[in-house]
C-alpha cells in the first residue's frame, strides 16, 4: 500500500483546532468578566473525562461491547489483516446491537483505538465491503482526525451545555443576572460557530478516509457498493432508532437520514459524491 499524507486534511485540523482554541479563549474570558467563572472547574473536569475516556464514552452511548476473536473471529480476522496493511497497530474490536448499519472509530491514539461495528452492517453487508468499511475507520485513525473531532465535538457540548444550564439557573433583573445572560449569549455564539467549523472539517475528513480505505484495501469499488447499500437500508430503520444514535453522527461512516435542512448542515457529504470519487480512485488505479 502507497500511503500519502493528506496535507489537507492535516492543514484542515491545524486550523480548526487553532480557531477553537482562541474561541475558547476569549469564551473563558467572557465568563470570567461576566462573573460566570463558577462553570469553568465544571468544563476542566469535563475535559479530562472526554480525553481520557472518550472512547468509553462513545462506545456506552451506543451500547457497544468489547468482543473477543472467540467471539468473533471472522471480524477479528479482518481487522488484524487490515491494520497489518494499513501499518497500525491492531485496535481493539466492539459490536454494538444495533438495527443501524453503521460503524465508527474511537479513541485518542493510534494505540489506544477501538474500531466499533453495529450488528445490523454485519447482517447487510458482505466480506469484501465489510472490509471496505473496515478499512475506511482505520484510514481514519491511520490520519489521527479521531481525537481532533472529538476534542471539537466535545468544546461544542460544553458551550451547549452552558446554554441550557443558564436557562434553567440564570436569569432575574438584577447585576447577576446580567452576567448569566452574557454568559449565555457568547456560549450560543461559541457553539454556532463550533458547529460550522465542525462540520467543515467533518466532511472533509470522509473524503480522506474513503480514500485511505480504499488505498488499504485496494477495491475502491467496495467501499463504494457498501455506501450505497447503507445509504439505502437507512430508508427503513425506524425513526427511533435513529434519533437515538444521532449524536454520534459526526463519527459514523454514514449519518442518519433527513429532510433537506438536514442535508444542508449535515457532518457528511453526500452518498452519492463519495461514491463518484471513489469510482474516478478506482478507474485511476486500474490505468496505472
Amino acid at each position: 500500500m502507497e500511503w500519502k499524507s493528506d496535507w489537507g486534511l492535516r492543514g484542515r485540523m491545524v486550523l480548526t483546532m487553532f480557531l477553537l482554541f482562541a474561541l475558547y479563549l476569549v469564551f473563558v474570558g467572557v465568563l470570567v468578566q461576566t462573573n460566570s467563572a463558577v462553570f469553568l472547574p465544571l468544563m476542566g473536569v469535563f475535559v479530562l473525562v472526554q480525553f481520557f475516556f472518550s472512547d468509553r464514552i462513545a462506545l456506552y452511548s451506543m451500547g457497544a461491547k468489547e468482543v473477543s476473536a472467540e467471539e468473533r473471529p471472522e471480524l477479528h480476522a479482518t481487522v488484524s489483516r487490515l491494520s497489518q496493511q494499513a501499518d497500525l497497530p491492531k485496535p481493539a474490536v466492539a459490536v454494538a446491537d444495533s438495527r443501524v448499519p453503521n460503524a465508527f472509530a474511537a479513541g485518542r491514539s493510534q494505540k489506544s483505538a477501538t474500531v466499533c461495528v453495529t450488528t445490523e452492517l454485519l447482517r447487510t453487508l458482505d466480506r469484501d465491503e465489510l472490509e471496505g468499511v473496515i478499512a475506511h475507520e482505520l484510514a481514519h485513525v491511520k490520519n489521527r482526525d479521531v481525537m481532533v473531532m472529538t476534542i471539537a465535538s466535545f468544546l461544542s457540548t460544553v458551550a451547549f451545555m452552558i446554554v441550557r444550564m443558564g436557562f434553567w439557573f440564570g436569569g432575574g433583573r438584577d447585576r447577576q443576572g446580567g452576567g448569566v445572560i452574557a454568559a449565555i449569549v457568547a456560549s450560543l455564539v461559541v457553539w454556532i460557530v463550533s458547529f460550522f467549523l465542525i462540520r467543515a472539517l467533518s466532511r472533509y475528513r470522509e473524503f480522506a478516509a474513503d480514500r485511505g480505505g480504499a488505498l488499504i484495501t485496494g477495491r475502491p469499488s467496495a467501499l463504494a457498493s457498501a455506501l450505497l447499500k447503507i445509504d439505502g437500508r437507512m430508508d427503513r430503520v425506524p425513526q427511533d432508532d435513529l434519533r437515538e444514535q444521532s449524536e454520534m453522527n459526526a463519527f459514523f461512516i454514514l449519518p442518519a437520514k433527513g429532510g433537506t435542512l438536514t442535508k444542508l448542515f449535515s457532518t457528511h457529504p453526500s452518498t452519492e459524491n463519495r461514491v463518484d470519487r471513489l469510482r474516478e480512485l478506482e478507474r485511476d488505479m486500474e490505468t496505472r
